[in-house]
């Protein structure tokens, strides 16, 4: 693995309290469990950033290597690295998750999530 891609790959990690890497982006993802992760990580209401690796194999096989797990996406919270909702999903069910994420934003409650009422009256 290249010296330039390491630190990218830091870069990218250390901007982002969540990244993920996956296959395609959160507007636009190309794999289900890439979309699964992103409907995950919507229900807690933290920002999160999805990195497309999909046609990047020298980063995808770095990632592979730094953290010894072979699949796609990779989950990473302040730094340190989850694996997917196969983990992550339990840890939500026991509570673990959670307290994670609000450490991870500094105690900071996750932003409201904004519905809009169709049955509402003008």
């Amino acid at each position: 693995m290249s010296e330039g891609l390491k630190e990218e790959i830091a870069r990218e990690i250390g901007a982002n309290a969540i990244c993920v890497y996956g296959k395609g982006t959160k507007s636009t993802p190309r794999c289900g469990f890439t979309l699964e992760t992103i409907q995950f990580f919507d229900s807690f209401g933290y920002p999160f950033e999805v990195i497309d690796v999909l046609e990047n194999l020298p980063k995808r096989e770095a990632l592979s290597e730094m953290t010894d797990w072979p699949t796609l996406p990779k989950v990473f919270i302040k730094g340190k690295f989850y694996g997917d909702t196969d983990i992550l999903g339990p840890m939500a069910e026991s509570g673990e998750l959670a307290t994670i994420l609000k450490e991870a934003f500094d105690g900071r409650e996750p932003a409201p999530k904004q519905t809009i009422d169709l049955r509402a009256s003008s």
